[in-house]
């Protein structure tokens, strides 16, 4: 959620952490700050409301020189204290000790306790400022900052990223995580810590991945990795294929825009080297893959937000298509409770960030019960190296390239496209799908990148659309099958940038309630495909159409429905079948709830509240 960049260095690091913390601002924040050791090993810090550029603002109004080879930098998505300057990071103890923290640490409340019962003085109500207490205590009987970390952090409980500095070693700079993501960019004379790759881009393109527990020291000769023993070891460098070019806007107004365009590639990308032309390779699933799919009696799919959306999709493709039970859950909700898992269940966790908290700590859960039962665990992800993958059995990468807009869009296309094989691989392995079902899947997902470019062509007559939004305060989202959450994509998407109230239904469940939220101030939109509910659906309409409410239908050319007063169509596709269907419908919602944020004003790319990776719970 919030974002880290920090950097000992033989240049002026100011530059490098300004441009960091612009490359992470989509992962939502609301303050920023940075703190810098200058050459009197004294700190200099700068905090800001706002945007990234409130805070340039600020240093350069600095009377005196704001440059130094050391410094941490941040930007705060609130938990803990509202947003405001003095609650934004970094905090400083004794003007000694320097933290900047992603995460939630649990038990701050009873070190805060001990800490003024001690002597510390809070400036601030955030969670963070125990933690750069705690180092200060830890300092003053350790002979090294690395020490004084290690010997901190066993008092926390929750989940933290830390990058650390002291002025008693002006040179060092100490990075630990736990339950947060942290990456080591690695420089010549230079090193850097992140959020993610993203940040330091336009400095290096190798990295460190951290594990869970580690600890390292860093100075501008060299970097020392601590294990969560405290046990000294190495840890691979990896070359990042992604490119500064990569996360920028080029000629679109807003990532959210500019990712939605470039699903048709990221779905050309997702299937590269995974299918041939009459078939889907298990082996993208991992060398052991087969062997697995053969086992499995069910599956079980843990998810948030867009991806728990792409599960209940890929629910109705396992038991309609090969006949699987398959079971799916917000992951905040099965971590907490004590579900019955069964022999032989794949357990799926779907994650963009492959950071989420909460599925990594239901992935997590379950791994306990392994000794007990066989559960395999696959990940589908678009980011290598993240939590998820490394603790996953196996592990299918999206390529949807990076995605900056905090409401998901090509992450969700490519995660369908993802389940779409793996319903195929299992079918195979299972021997319940036939070379012919198999070749209408394939054929299919060849297809959709031109049906997902044939939707985007709509895009004018679902900007007019978007006009009659500009006084609306409610929306009611339709769909039938797969249709349905897909319906919960588009109503969650239209929250997310517009910030109007939208709430999606199954439409048989009309008469169940929502009916009674129908009125001509609350917009009906409906997906219509021509597949065997589409007469239900019509009918639903007409339950709407009666109740005067204004209908929008996105229908297949082949569907049908009347044009009549108060009923807009826009004939989006044509030629989709169950698996692209979904797919290729989610498009327009895309496009609709992205110009109705233009027309309502709202921030598209950092929604208020919002952040792009929930690394907290």
């Amino acid at each position: 959620m919030c974002g880290i960049v920090c950097g000992v260095a033989e240049r002026n690091i100011v530059p490098i952490l300004l441009e960091g913390l612009k490359r992470l601002e989509y992962r939502g924040y609301d303050s920023a700050g940075i703190a810098l050791l200058n050459s009197q090993s004294q700190f200099q810090r700068v905090r800001s409301l706002g945007k990234i550029v409130n805070l340039e603002n600020c240093i350069q109004a600095q009377q005196t020189d704001f440059n130094s080879n050391i410094g941490i930098a941040h930007t705060r998505w609130a938990t803990h204290g509202v947003p405001a300057e003095h609650n934004a990071h970094p905090h400083i103890c004794n003007n000694q000790v320097a933290v900047v923290h992603n995460g939630i640490i649990e038990n701050y409340q009873s070190l805060k306790s001990d800490q003024i019962a001690e002597g510390y003085v809070f400036t601030s109500e955030t969670d963070t400022e125990v933690i750069a207490h705690c180092i200060h205590k830890e300092l003053q009987n350790s002979s090294t900052l690395l020490r004084a970390v290690q010997q901190a952090i066993n008092h926390f409980k929750g989940a933290f990223a830390l990058g650390v500095i002291t002025t008693n070693y002006p040179d060092t700079l100490i990075a630990a995580r736990k339950g947060s993501p942290l990456v080591i960019g690695v420089g010549i004379g230079e090193f850097f810590i992140a959020s993610d790759v993203s940040a330091l881009l336009p400095v290096t393109q190798n990295f460190i991945f951290l594990e869970e527990g580690d600890i390292a020291e860093i100075t501008r000769q060299e970097i020392k990795i601590y294990d969560l023993d405290g046990k000294l070891i190495e840890r691979p460098i990896k070359q990042s294929q992604l490119t500064t070019n990569s996360i920028e806007l080029g000629e679109h107004r807003h990532f959210m825009h500019k990712e939605i365009f470039e699903q048709p590639q990221a779905v050309m990308d997702t299937l590269e080297g995974r299918v041939t032309k009459d078939t889907v390779l298990i082996s993208a699933f991992g060398h052991q893959a087969e062997e697995i799919f053969k086992s499995i009696k069910q599956i079980q799919i843990i998810a948030c937000g867009t991806s728990y959306h792409s599960g209940l999709v890929a629910k109705y493709w396992f038991e309609d298509i090969i006949g699987l039970p398959c079971h799916v859950e917000v992951a905040s909700e099965y971590r907490y409770r004590n579900p019955v898992i069964q022999n032989n269940t794949l357990f799926i966790s779907i994650s963009q960030s492959g950071e989420t908290a909460d599925t990594l700590a239901a992935l997590q859960k379950v791994k306990q019960l392994k000794n007990k039962f066989n559960i395999p665990t696959l990940t589908i992800c678009n980011v290598p190296e993240s939590s998820l993958t490394r603790e996953s059995d196996l592990t299918f990468l999206t390529h949807a390239g990076p995605e900056i807009g905090v409401a998901s869009t090509k992450a969700f296309t490519t995660q369908l496209v993802a389940l779409s094989l793996l319903l195929t691989c299992i079918g195979k392995s299972l021997g319940v799908m036939s070379q012919v079902q198999e070749q209408l899947i394939v054929d299919g997902l060849l297809k959709l990148p031109n049906l997902i470019r044939n939707v985007l062509k709509n895009e004018s007559l679902i900007q007019k659309l978007a006009n009659s939004f500009a006084d609306k305060h409610n929306a009611l989202f339709l769909g039938r099958g797969t249709m349905a959450p897909i319906a919960m994509e588009g109503a969650l998407k239209l929250k997310e940038v517009s910030y109007i109230h939208a709430e999606a239904y199954p439409a048989g469940e009309l008469k169940h309630g929502p009916l009674a939220l129908i009125d001509e101030q609350t917009p009906v939109i409906a997906i219509a495909p021509n597949d065997d509910l589409i007469e239900k659906l019509k009918s639903n309409l007409q339950e709407v159409k009666a109740r005067g409410g204004q209908m929008i239908v996105f229908e297949d050319e082949w569907s049908n429905v009347d044009s009549v007063p108060g009923l807009e169509i826009i004939k989006t596709t044509k030629h989709v079948g169950r698996i692209t269907a979904p797919i290729t419908f989610n498009i327009p919602l895309q496009l609709l709830s992205y110009h109705v944020a233009l027309i309502k004003g709202t921030d598209v790319d950092q929604p208020r509240n919002l952040a792009k990776s929930v690394t907290v719970e």
